[in-house]
């Protein structure tokens, strides 16, 4: 081949090299989609999450249901003049 075939090579390669790997490289978007999927994975269940704890933040500020609930079964209490009776369960 004569020179100027190289020199048009040669020039291609240089044109082509920001191209694939570049500050904006086809390599770095594909890589910076992945993150950006895994990071909308993240912040889906944490969504969830949130929706989770404020549908109880509310439910705890509208009554007192909620706060009766919760301090018979975490803390154990039990109203004035009731009897608590545990019963076993079964296990296969």
């Amino acid at each position: 081949m004569r020179w100027p075939t190289w020199v048009l090579i040669a020039l291609l390669i240089a044109l082509q090299y920001p191209l694939w790997f570049g500050k904006g490289g086809l390599l770095r978007v594909a890589d910076l989609e992945r993150q950006l999927d895994g990071q909308r994975e993240v912040n889906q269940s944490l969504e969830a999450r949130n929706a989770s704890l404020d549908a109880e933040v509310r439910d705890l500020k509208a009554g007192y249901e909620a706060i009766e609930e919760r301090a018979r079964y975490e803390l154990g209490l039990v109203k004035d003049g009731e009897v608590f009776v545990q019963t076993p369960q079964k296990r296969n």
